[in-house]
C-alpha cells in the first residue's frame, strides 16, 4: 500500500507525549509478527507482555483504530506504532485477503454507519408536537429574557463601580452572577462570566481585555432586546452566545458546500475533564474556512480522527452565523494528501481586513483561522512575532511554549515559510507551518 502519511502527521495523533514515545518504539519490524492490508485498511499482531499478540488495525480513509490492548488511551501505542511502520515503510505491507478479526471489523463498522443514517433519517421523519415545542420555547423565552435584564443591571453596576479593586474580588463575585445565568437557561452567558473571572486576575492588559468582554457581554443584552428586528444570522449568533443549541438535524438541512477541504490546523483543549478538539478546514476551491468541533469526556476517544494536511472531498454544512465558520461533516470521501503549500494571506494587512470584516459582522467570534504566507518569525525581547514582506509584524501568543516557538524560528532559519493559526484579536497562535512542501506541527 502505498503511503501517503508523513511520521509528523502520524504522531500528531498521539494523545500524550508518552504515547507518541511509546509508538516510536513500536515502528519497527521485529515488534510484529504479521503486517498486511486490503484496500484502505492496514493492520498487525505486536506481540506485548502476554501470551497473545495485540491485535492492531487501522482505517486510514479517516483514519479510525482499533486495537485489542487494554489501554484506555486513543490511538494506543500499538496504533501509533503500526501507522508509523505504514508511513515510513509501506512496502512492508502485503496487499493480502484480510483475516476474520480485521473482516469482523470492517464489516462493524459498515453496519454502525448504516444504522447512524437510519437513524438519522427516522430522526428527520419524526415529526414533533408543534404545540408543546411552541410551549417550551416560550417558557425559555421568557426565562432568558429575566435572566438578561438581571445581567444588564449587574453589567451596568460593575462598570459604574469602576474595575479598579477588581484583582481583590473573589472568584465568587463572577461565579454567583454567573449561577444566576445558568438558572435563567442561559448557559453561554454563564461560560463568559467564569472566564471573565480568569482575565480579572490578569495583570498586564488585563483590565482592557475584561473591560472588552464585559462590552461583548453587554453588546448581548442590548441585541436580545431587539432580537426580532435583526436579521436572522445575527439572531442566531445572539441565540449562540446566549447558550441555545441547534441540533445537528437542523444543520443537516441546511445546504451543503462541496469542495476539496484540507486540514490546516487542529488544537485540543481541556475545561475540567472535557476535552474540546478545533479541527480548521480550508476549501481548496472556494478559500473559505470551516471549523469542527470535537468533544469528548476524559480519555474517551473522539469520534473521528483527523490528519494535519490531509484533504478530505466533502459536502459540509454550516451552522446559521452571520460570519459563518462553524460546520459539520454531511458525506465525506476518503482522505487524500496535498503535495504542496496551501494557498493563504501574501501581507499581514490583508489578513487583518479579513478578520476586521468578518469580527464586524459577528463581534464574538473568539478564534479567527489565519493562513499567512512569505512571514519571517523572529525574537524581539521576551515577546515572538512574525513579520510579512512589507515590514508589518505580528505578535505571536505567549501560549506558544518556548521549545514551540525555537522549533518555528529554527525551521524558518530567517527565510519565509507558511503559517496557519487562531488569531483572537491580539495576538496569534501558531499551529502548523509549511516549509517548501513539507508539513511541521505546533499545534
Amino acid at each position: 500500500m502505498p503511503s501517503q502519511w508523513t511520521s509528523e502527521q502520524v504522531l500528531a495523533l498521539a494523545p500524550d507525549a508518552a504515547s507518541a514515545k511509546n509508538g516510536r518504539g513500536l515502528a519497527t519490524l521485529r515488534k510484529w509478527s504479521s503486517l498486511g492490508c486490503s484496500s484502505s485498511v492496514v493492520w498487525g499482531e505486536c506481540q506485548g507482555s502476554g501470551n497473545d499478540p495485540y491485535r492492531t488495525q487501522i482505517d486510514v480513509s479517516e483514519p479510525a483504530f482499533r486495537c485489542s490492548c487494554p489501554s484506555r488511551k486513543f490511538p494506543c501505542k500499538h496504533g501509533l506504532g503500526l501507522f508509523l511502520l505504514l508511513a515510513e515503510q509501506a512496502n512492508e505491507f502485503a496487499e493480502t485477503e484480510p483475516p476474520a478479526w480485521v473482516a469482523e471489523w470492517v464489516l462493524s463498522r459498515s453496519q454502525r454507519a448504516e444504522k447512524q443514517a437510519a437513524k438519522q433519517a427516522k430522526q428527520q421523519e419524526q415529526v414533533a408536537d408543534p404545540t408543546a415545542q411552541a410551549k417550551r420555547a416560550a417558557a425559555r423565552q421568557h426565562k432568558v429574557s429575566l435572566g438578561i435584564q438581571d445581567l444588564r443591571l449587574w453589567l451596568e453596576d460593575r462598570v459604574r463601580q469602576g474595575l479598579a479593586t477588581v484583582q481583590q474580588e473573589a472568584y465568587q463575585v463572577w461565579d454567583t452572577v454567573a449561577a444566576r445565568m445558568v438558572d435563567a437557561q442561559a448557559p453561554g452567558l454563564a461560560r463568559q462570566l467564569r472566564e471573565m473571572a480568569g482575565l480579572a486576575n490578569l495583570s498586564a492588559g488585563g483590565h482592557a481585555r475584561l473591560l472588552e468582554r464585559l462590552g461583548q457581554l453587554y453588546l448581548i443584552t442590548e441585541g436580545f432586546q431587539h432580537i426580532d428586528s435583526l436579521p436572522l444570522e445575527v439572531q442566531a449568533d445572539l441565540r449562540t452566545q446566549i447558550g441555545w443549541t441547534v441540533s445537528q438535524d437542523e444543520v443537516f438541512n441546511r445546504k451543503p458546500h462541496s469542495d476539496l477541504w484540507l486540514v490546516v490546523g487542529q488544537r485540543t483543549e481541556v475545561e475540567d475533564r472535557l476535552r474540546i478538539r478545533r479541527t480548521w478546514l480550508l476549501g481548496i476551491g472556494t478559500a473559505t474556512f470551516a471549523l469542527l468541533l470535537d468533544f469528548a469526556h476524559g480519555q474517551q476517544p473522539f469520534e473521528h480522527s483527523f490528519l494535519s494536511g490531509t484533504c478530505l472531498e466533502a459536502e459540509l454544512v454550516f451552522y446559521p452565523s452571520a460570519y459563518p465558520l462553524r460546520a459539520l461533516i454531511k458525506t465525506r470521501q476518503e482522505a487524500v494528501l496535498l503535495s504542496k503549500q496551501p494557498p493563504g494571506k501574501t501581507t499581514i494587512a490583508e489578513a487583518i481586513a479579513t478578520y476586521s470584516h468578518a469580527f464586524a459582522v459577528c463581534p464574538w467570534l473568539e478564534q479567527f483561522p489565519l493562513l499567512l504566507q512569505a512571514v519571517v518569525p523572529f525574537r524581539e525581547g521576551d515577546h515572538w512575532l512574525i513579520q510579512d514582506a512589507q515590514g508589518a509584524v505580528l505578535p505571536l501568543s505567549n501560549r506558544l511554549e518556548p521549545r514551540q516557538a525555537w522549533q518555528l524560528l529554527a525551521l524558518s532559519g530567517g527565510t519565509p515559510l507558511t503559517i496557519f493559526g487562531e488569531w483572537n484579536g491580539d495576538d496569534l497562535l501558531p499551529l502548523n507551518v509549511w516549509m517548501e512542501e513539507s508539513l511541521y506541527g505546533l499545534g
